[in-house]
């Protein structure tokens, strides 16, 4: 059994792509990649717009949880064009993630995403409170 997590008035995007925004297990949080995308799931053009998008997004899977930030254990981010936005990415991540301790990270460059203008794709697992 999968006890899982959807973002409020979200669950009927993931249906349709048969996947949960989140699953609860052994007291973690397992939180399916999210990306900079509006809520007409329009990927945001400018880079650090985009990349603010997808933490907000994530921020919603994660409040849905009853989980913030501080709770992330694990983050992997798979980059299109990494070399030409990590700088932009790490502004955005240092904001997300001011200071220590920060959660171990695997930064990961992939040729392309879901969609052709997505730059980014964030994925996390965290503690349960």
């Amino acid at each position: 059994m999968r006890d899982v997590v959807f973002p409020t008035a979200k669950q009927a995007s993931y249906d349709a792509y048969g996947y949960s925004a989140a699953v609860k297990s052994g007291g973690f949080l397992f939180v399916s990649g999210q990306v900079g995308a509006d809520a007409a799931g329009a990927a945001i053009a400018e880079p650090s717009a985009q990349f603010t998008q997808a933490f907000a997004n994530l921020a919603e899977v994660l409040d849905a949880a009853g989980c913030c930030f501080d709770d992330i254990v694990d983050v992997t981010t798979f980059h299109v064009n990494m070399y030409e936005h990590f700088e932009t990415f790490g502004a955005v991540k240092a904001k997300i993630f001011p200071e220590p301790p920060f959660p171990n990270w695997t930064a990961v460059g992939v040729v392309n995403l879901a969609d052709p203008a997505l730059l980014l794709e964030i994925k996390v697992t965290a503690k349960l409170p």
